[in-house]
């Protein structure tokens, strides 16, 4: 027997399944009552002893079968999974059957009908009934077994993408792992009806929801790694509205790191909003960075952690990781120890609000490219009882990174801002627009350092972003919690931003801050949605609930502020900001170390003189009105 076909033709049957069981318990019925007379009267009277309305009588018995069978919701059981639950409900359904068919009978006084057929159809039905889903299940777990060795029920797979990966994928998971791959869809006319690895092309991709019905999917699969990312995220709408578990093999970026097709993974929100990468001038990096001892604070964060990485691949002299957790340090300097063992690492525990051992650290390793990631950057933890941390740490620790460097004679100096910086609402954006300030008043110094900011949005998967706390909520499912329905942010992944930043060390000129276009902006709540449905659940599974702005939080977020003009460079989608102007005689500094050094604690303090350095702290901007309404009218 061809198992498979066998497999394939039941599948179809699967959107009518239902109507099917239906029809067939009807028929079940009507079987068991001529069984019935079979065993009461035997061969010789079963016809002839029979009531000439005997037929009313059995249609009427049918018709009150099925009314049960159908209050009860019988028929949506899959007969695959049977057990003692449902045989339970059936006999529920004989017993009550039985009894109201006895009764009318007896009512209407129809004598001819005996009284034993009565009694036993009842049970002759459970019979039927039983037998009939206990026989399917042993059939359908005997064909899983032959299909795949297995008699547990499979995740049955239906691959967008009949190329090359999808090739490879089926080879590494198909009739292993628990997984069974159904079909292929695939947009390339050439390829319908064909046969990749043994499985057919079985549509396009806007088949995807009527494929998935019809042949009992689990979960799709795309498997598209070298389509463009446009390409991309049309293939994950397509999957996503199927309401089915959606995973997808590694990009063309994971494969070259080494990961291999067959290593499925869940939807990660880079898959849904990335962009096509931004070219970069890879010579120009190489020349800045090839041969060079460079330099990074907080190498141990999200962001630092992907410099140290992307660093690494232009050849450097050496790398000082310079990081305040021993356990980021520890895990940072291991992977690149793995991943790159010919690059020498200086690993230091260090803090940039240390001025003193900086200026050793700077003296004894003499880097010559220093990227300046430490930063406090959590927006709700800054805003009230940690502002003086946040000043002390995001302002002051730049002003010590930048003195050590311009005593030293670094030759550029880089540090990462936010677009929270621009026009700031919350204590961290204001420390962090102070800290361009710094930047561009050590650029106006005459140093022979190159002072320079990378401005970027939102990081995927970085530490306190908003990503890793929603897939924790759909994983314990739900509420996942969205604090507005107008929030909208821009978005970025990791890698991106570290290379934006390694791209603004070799194009960049003291005084600029670099700037990402960005793309469009994305609504957290679509972006919150889009998670839940790419899990396999439907926003009747896992609620959508919102909690409020935080303290300081906007909803909208700018990276040009409206005094800021911008210039092109030769690397497509990235601009240079000139920084504003910054008090050219040190007024700012003295006031930040002044709060410092008398430990200013207060809050009110710090933020007072936080509004009277950073002038645009806390004023509404002149577009916040046009902000608000393109929030509304985001997608």
């Amino acid at each position: 027997m061809n198992w498979l076909s066998l497999d394939a033709w039941l599948t179809r049957l699967r959107p009518h399944r239902e109507a099917l069981a239906l029809a067939l318990d009807m028929v079940a019925v009507a079987v068991a009552w001529q069984a019935t007379y079979l065993f009461r009267l035997g061969f010789e009277r079963w016809f002839s002893a029979r009531p000439d309305y005997d037929q009313w009588v059995l249609l009427g018995v049918v018709a009150v079968y099925a009314l049960l069978l159908k209050l009860l919701k019988v028929p949506k059981g899959m007969w695959r999974f049977s057990g003692f639950g449902e045989i339970k409900r059936l006999a529920v359904v004989c017993a009550a059957a039985g009894l109201i068919v006895s009764v009318v009978v007896l009512m209407a006084q129809l004598t001819k009908v005996p009284r034993a057929v009565l009694a036993l159809h009842p049970v002759f039905t459970l019979m039927a009934l039983a037998m009939m889903r206990m026989g399917y299940r042993m059939l359908y777990e005997h064909m899983r077994s032959r299909i795949s060795g297995s008699a547990q029920e499979q995740r049955r797979a239906l691959v967008m993408g009949a190329g090359d990966a999808g090739r490879l994928l089926v080879a590494g998971i198909q009739h292993s792992q628990g997984w069974v791959v159904v079909g292929f869809l695939d947009d390339a006319p050439e390829k319908r009806g064909a046969r990749v690895a043994g499985v057919p092309v079985i549509g396009v991709l806007e088949d995807a929801t009527r494929q998935a019905d019809l042949h009992g999917i689990t979960h799709v699969i795309v498997a598209m790694p070298a389509a463009t990312t446009a390409q991309r995220r049309r293939a994950l709408d397509l999957a996503g509205k199927t309401g089915l578990a959606v995973l997808t093999v590694p990009s063309s970026e994971e494969l070259l790191a080494g990961r291999t097709v067959n290593q499925v993974r869940d939807i990660e929100p880079e898959d849904l909003l990335g962009r096509e990468p931004v070219e970069l001038d890879e010579g120009g990096i190489s020349e800045c960075l090839g041969g060079k001892v460079v330099l990074i604070t907080g190498a141990g964060g999200s962001i630092g952690s992907e410099l140290c990485r992307q660093v690494a691949r232009y050849g450097p002299s050496k790398i000082v990781l310079y990081e305040l957790s021993e356990f980021a340090l520890y895990t940072i300097e291991q992977e690149l120890g793995e991943k790159f063992p010919h690059i020498p690492l200086v690993r230091l525990i260090g803090d940039v609000k240390d001025l003193e051992h900086l200026r050793y650290v700077f003296g004894k390793y003499k880097p010559q490219i220093v990227f300046h990631a430490a930063a406090y950057k959590h927006v709700p933890l800054m805003e009230e009882e940690n502002a003086w941390a946040a000043l002390r740490n995001n302002t002051l620790g730049t002003y010590h990174a930048c003195l050590a460097a311009a005593e030293h004679g670094v030759e550029r100096f880089v540090m990462i801002s936010t677009d929270k910086a621009v026009n700031p609402t919350n204590v961290m954006g204001a420390t962090k627009r102070a800290a361009e300030l710094v930047i561009s008043h050590m650029a106006s110094q005459g140093h022979a350092t190159k002072f320079m900011a990378v401005r970027f949005g939102n990081v995927l998967g970085s530490s306190g972003s908003v990503i890793p706390k929603f897939k924790e909520q759909i994983a314990k499912g739900g509420p996942v919690t969205v604090t507005h329905p107008d929030i909208i942010r821009y978005f970025m992944t990791i890698p991106e931003a570290a290379r934006l930043v390694v791209q603004a060390a070799a194009i960049g000129a003291t005084g600029q801050v670099l700037v990402l276009d960005m793309g469009d902006p994305v609504k957290i709540v679509d972006l919150a949605r889009t998670m839940i449905r790419m899990a396999g659940h439907g926003e009747q599974d896992i609620v959508t609930r919102f909690t409020g702005l935080r303290p300081g939080e906007k909803l909208y977020e700018e990276l040009i502020a409206d005094a800021d003009t911008t210039l092109p460079t030769k690397v497509a989608r990235v601009r240079i900001a000139t920084l504003g102007a910054a008090p050219s005689d040190g007024a700012l500094l003295d006031w930040v170390t002044s709060v410092i050094d008398n430990r200013h604690w207060k809050r009110e303090i710090v933020v007072a003189g936080l509004r009277r350095w950073v002038t645009e702290y806390g004023k509404p901007p002149s577009r916040q009105a046009d902000g608000e309404e393109a929030a509304r009218a985001a997608p």
